[in-house]
């Protein structure tokens, strides 16, 4: 009886597993990705451990998808794909030079010269952020 309803357990993991990734809509793969941590959770319990199931479902279940879900809607990402065009080639780079001479090299050469100072800032940002977050983690003496 065990056997039976681990392999239909398995079962459903591997078909949602699936479905996560072959799913266009976000909100249909989330909910896939829901499934498949249940039926981890009860994976957990067949291994006699409910505390980690319980956390499965809490955190990863509930918590973690709730934000992914909410971030899914927050940014209407079908709107966006459904709606968006192919970016075609704007500027004097064809593709000849960009084989010629390489994107990371075309890359670096905009980002020091016409993007520097977006740049710099972003990286005072960044150092500001790694600071601040090495004080909020510093004990109290």
């Amino acid at each position: 009886m065990e056997t039976l309803f681990f392999l239909i357990v398995s079962l459903v993991a591997i078909v949602s597993a699936i479905l996560v990734v072959t799913c266009r809509n976000p909100i249909n793969s989330a909910l896939s990705l829901i499934l498949t941590f249940f039926c981890l959770a009860t994976y957990y319990v067949m291994l006699d451990a409910p505390f980690l199931a319980a956390v499965q479902v809490m955190v990863y279940a509930g918590a973690i998808m709730v934000l992914i879900v909410f971030t899914i809607m927050l940014l209407n990402t079908a709107v966006i794909v459904f709606k968006s065009r192919v970016a075609l080639p704007n500027g004097p780079l064809t593709g000849e030079i960009i084989k010629q001479q390489g994107h990371t090299e075309l890359i670096g050469r905009e980002m020091f010269t016409t993007f520097l100072l977006p740049f710099e800032i972003t990286s005072i940002l960044l150092l500001v952020a790694i600071v601040g977050a090495v004080i909020l983690a510093k004990k109290k003496i």
